[in-house]
């Protein structure tokens, strides 16, 4: 009899251990599921802070201090919570929108950089909490104090004083582009790719101006000439604002390999413009930054007043 019973109780912990290994990435077994803080009633784990840690590591470089990621932790729950009571909520294609967008700053696609997360230990939910706390917290800061995030005109002509810019540097265009694209889909083989590349840097190399440039594209086979777009220098990348600043008009620039061929910009105009340039653009940005810091940093204190947060 106590032998069979031994051997049960041996069963039981072999499949209770294994029941925990199953289910840990839902369901975190032992010390990872141990709860540090209670912040009005939502739980901070073990394994939220270690992945957080994860994170910051990977993001800035360096291993944040734990203390530090605890208080982000818990700002992220009272941001969340506050946003809902104020019937705030962020939709799961918002979370996936920006984490789109932050991708595509790093010039990767949004499974690139969710494998490259993975593969260092992050979990994407990780990631997708903070994301979600950050979008409803400037929903609620932006929505809560919009009157007084509003930048003036003086505001940005005091900045530019202050940083003693020259009039070339608060000076914008606006573009008048045409996309021309040599269709190349990557599927064709990388023959055909290559082949439909050089084809690009002839005609790029033909087009003198847009007037009889445009007529050439247009006439040629498996080249696609789609309609203009307007761009201020003030909306674009700095490295691409370089580009067409170093480009004529009625020229057209280097081909870029995409999904669909090899897509070249014709620059048909180019106007000055005073009321938008880079260097307002830079400062309005500086200014909302200060001004939004300011008052979410008093907003947060308050509400960290009032939550109930409990240690363990």
């Amino acid at each position: 009899m106590m032998r069979v019973r031994r051997t049960e109780r041996i069963s039981l912990f072999l499949a209770a251990t294994l029941l925990c290994a199953a289910v840990l990435v839902v369901a975190p077994c032992g010390a990872q599921a141990q709860v540090m803080v209670l912040v009005n009633g939502s739980p901070v784990t073990a394994l939220d802070i270690a992945q957080r840690i994860k994170l910051k590591t990977v993001t800035d470089g360096k291993a944040p201090a734990r203390d530090a990621v605890i208080k982000e932790l818990i700002d992220d729950h009272l941001k969340v919570f506050i946003a809902r009571r104020y019937g705030l909520e962020v939709t799961d294609g918002e979370v996936d929108a920006a984490f789109a967008n932050m991708a595509r700053r790093g010039r990767l696609s949004a499974q690139q950089m969710e494998q490259s997360l993975t593969q260092r230990g992050v979990a994407m939910a990780t990631l997708r909490g903070k994301i979600r706390a950050d979008l409803a917290w400037s929903q609620l800061v932006r929505g809560r104090f919009g009157s007084s995030l509003q930048i003036g005109d003086g505001d940005i002509a005091n900045v530019l004083k202050s940083k003693a810019q020259d009039d070339k540097s608060i000076v914008g265009y606006i573009y008048k582009l045409y996309p021309i694209v040599v269709i190349a889909p990557k599927s064709a083989g990388d023959a055909v790719v290559e082949a439909k590349r050089r084809e690009a840097e002839n005609l790029r190399s033909r087009f003198q101006n847009c007037a009889e440039g445009l007529r050439l594209a247009r006439a040629l086979r498996d080249v696609a000439v789609k309609e203009p777009i307007m761009r201020s220098s003030s909306d674009l990348a700095p490295a691409l604002r370089d580009m067409l600043g170093s480009i004529e008009v009625g020229r057209l620039t280097s081909p870029e390999t995409t999904t669909q061929g090899h897509e070249m910009y014709a620059i048909c105009e180019k106007k000055e413009t005073k009321a938008e340039s880079p260097a307002k653009n830079a400062a309005r940005d500086e200014i909302f930054a200060q001004k939004f810091e300011a008052e979410s940093k008093k907003f947060l204190d308050e509400v960290r007043r009032q939550a109930m947060i409990e240690y363990r």
